[in-house]
This record gives C-alpha cells, sequence and structure tokens, in this order.
C-alpha cells in the first residue's frame, strides 16, 4: 500500500507523511525527451550518448567539411589544390606524393562518415549483418589510407622528422588496434574487441586534435617573431607565383646557382604573407600531432579504466558465446590479461556464485 494512503486513512500515524514530491518524481519533458532519444539508439547511460554526441558529431562535422577535397587538383576554391597549406600542393600535384594523397583522402574521409555508426547500440543489436559489413569497410578504408599517409610523410609540413615520425607512429597505433580487435572478436572476445576499437577510433580522432592545436601553436608562436623555417625556392615560386617576387623577398633564391631545391629562410608568421603562414604551420605540425596524439590514448584509457560494468557485462557475455561455440578457455579465448599474461584467472558469474 502507498505510504500516502496510510497516513491519509490513519491521521494519528506519528511518523511524518512523505510528501508526493519525494516520491513521485517524474521527469520533466526535456528529460523524458532526452531519455527517449538515446534509449531509442539502445544507449542505457545518458552520459554515453552524450559523448557519442559530442565525438561523433565532430568527426562526422570533419570528414563532410573535406569531402570537397576528394577534388584533389580542381580549379574550385574548396577544392585540395586551392584549399589545402600554402606550398603543400608543389608537393602533392606529381608523382608518387600525388598518389598517396589520392588514397589518403579517398579513403580515410568515407571512413570518418561510416565509423560512428559502428557505436549506435542498437544496429549492433539489431542490424548484425549491417554492423559486420560496415566494420569490414571501415577497417579496409582505415588501412589504405595509413598506407596513403606514410607515402606523403615525407612532404607533410614540410616533412621533418618529428612529423615523419608521428604520421609513422599513428599509423601503426591504429593499424595494430584494428588487427587487435579483429582477431579478439573473431574469438568471439568482445570486451576486448570493444576496448580496441575504440582505441583504433580515439587513435584516428588525433588529427582533428591536431589541427587545433596546430592553429593556436602558430598563432602563439607567431606573436613572438623569433621562429623560422626553412622553404625550397621551388615551394615559394609555388606560393608567390613570380620569380620577381620570390627574389625580392627571398635574395638567396636569386642568387647565381640557385635552383628549385636551394633553401631559404622564412619567417613563421600566422596571418601575413602566404609562405610565412605555411612556415608558422609547420613549425606547429610535428608538436600538435605528437600532443593530440598523447591526449587521445591517455583519454581513451581514462574512458576503457572508468567503465569496468560494461567490460566485465560483456565479458560474462564472451564467456556465454564462447561456450556455444566450443571456443576453449570460455571467457577468455581472445587475447586477455589472464590468458596471454600474468592477470588472476576470470571467472564467470555462475562459478562466483556458488563458491
Amino acid at each position: 500500500m502507498d505510504p500516502r494512503t496510510i497516513c491519509t486513512a490513519n491521521p494519528s500515524v506519528s511518523s511524518p507523511c512523505p510528501s508526493t514530491s519525494e516520491n513521485d518524481k517524474i521527469p520533466n519533458k526535456t528529460v523524458q525527451l532526452w531519455r527517449r532519444a538515446y534509449q531509442s539508439l539502445g544507449f542505457q547511460k545518458a552520459y554515453n550518448f552524450s559523448l557519442f554526441i559530442i565525438f561523433a558529431g565532430v568527426i562526422v562535422g570533419f570528414s563532410l567539411a573535406r569531402l570537397s577535397y576528394l577534388n584533389i587538383s580542381g580549379s574550385a576554391s574548396s577544392s585540395y589544390a586551392n584549399g589545402a597549406s600554402p606550398g603543400e600542393w608543389y608537393w602533392y600535384s606529381h608523382g608518387i606524393h600525388r598518389i598517396g594523397i589520392t588514397i589518403h583522402l579517398a579513403t580515410i574521409l568515407p571512413a570518418g562518415l561510416l565509423m560512428v555508426w559502428q557505436f549506435i547500440p542498437v544496429i549492433r543489436h539489431k542490424y548484425l549483418i549491417a554492423h559486420r559489413i560496415n566494420g569490414y569497410l571501415v577497417v579496409t578504408l582505415v588501412i589504405i589510407s595509413n598506407i596513403g599517409a606514410l607515402m606523403i610523410a615525407r612532404r607533410a609540413f614540410g616533412g621533418a622528422l618529428a612529423t615523419q615520425a608521428g604520421v609513422g607512429v599513428l599509423a601503426i597505433m591504429s593499424t595494430v588496434s584494428i588487427a587487435l580487435a579483429y582477431y579478439n572478436i573473431k574469438r568471439l572476445q568482445i570486451d576486448q574487441h570493444r576496448a580496441w576499437m575504440l582505441r583504433a577510433m580515439f587513435y584516428l580522432g588525433t588529427i582533428v586534435t591536431m589541427r587545433l592545436i596546430m592553429i593556436l601553436s602558430a598563432l602563439i608562436s607567431s606573436q613572438m617573431s623569433s621562429y623560422n623555417t626553412t622553404m625550397t625556392c621551388g615551394e615559394l615560386l609555388s606560393i608567390l607565383d613570380t620569380n620577381e617576387k620570390v627574389n625580392t623577398f627571398y635574395p638567396t633564391c636569386g642568387q647565381p646557382g640557385s635552383t628549385a631545391v636551394t633553401l631559404a629562410i622564412v619567417q613563421a608568421k600566422f596571418g601575413s604573407q602566404p609562405e610565412q603562414i605555411a612556415s608558422a604551420l609547420r613549425l606547429s605540425f610535428g608538436m600538435a600531432l605528437w600532443m593530440a596524439l598523447f591526449l587521445h590514448a591517455t583519454g581513451v584509457e581514462i574512458y576503457l579504466g572508468l567503465t569496468p560494468r560494461e567490460n566485465n557485462r560483456l565479458r560474462q557475455v564472451s564467456y556465454e558465446r564462447q561456450l556455444e561455440r566450443g571456443l576453449s578457455p570460455a571467457g577468455s579465448a581472445g587475447i586477455t590479461s589472464d590468458r596471454w599474461g600474468d592477470g588472476e584467472p576470470w571467472q564467470p558469474l555462475k562459478e562466483v556464485a556458488e563458491k
């Protein structure tokens, strides 16, 4: 019986009657609408849906904003040739770098639009075939895009060693994570599949954060007026259009014996001459890449550490499915710490309850 009914029927009851506001806290319409929205997509927690909206929105928005770059060499202002950082097209307009940038953009942009669907629970639960097909597409596109990225690393924003190393490490981290995720799902180790796919997607999201850090760093370093980079005379000519301008601003390129590969010192100053903007971006690119990669790698581990209940739930699901499939040891058939390392042996909930 409702406590309020008892209080109404027996006025002599000495204990205070609970108020309607204490017992029937009905969510307002905004909260109800919010719950209906994320529950319809299969999310059980509001914070998961909020994080999905933020990160998926950023990835989709970035990919859509860059779709015009698929027009690699077009004359439109939105094409890659005209929209890239000043001087980049000098290297990417021909040869192996042209092939590399085409491969990279033609694969990573569709992958960015497709990967977010992998994290919508209702698709995984009700449309498993679509989840699998889309997953294979994303994995294939990302691996191919990494090959393209490695092909252009030598000339990406100047191609400094820090930049080449950063691109290489990002390609290795994302590829290895995808490989481990694939192996684990084949072994029905769903908890580890989730963890490694989250890592892979977080690593790939580095490219967005990196651009924010790069621009901020370029603005700050420009205020100091003491940073410089080098550019070839050929790059400067592609930016400034005429030899007269190049020779006026950079006399090194006009000296006898100078060639297209002769280096000239260019001040890093964001917001002024186009070659100085390029210099400021080149100065910041390698640092921004490493800092963004560190932030994303740390962030995903924090998230995984804060969601142990979901990990335990999926471990139990893995155990049941592996048991049905005959995989051994059930619950640890994939790459787990108790099987591959010195972790404590995992026990399913039924065995724990019996003990």
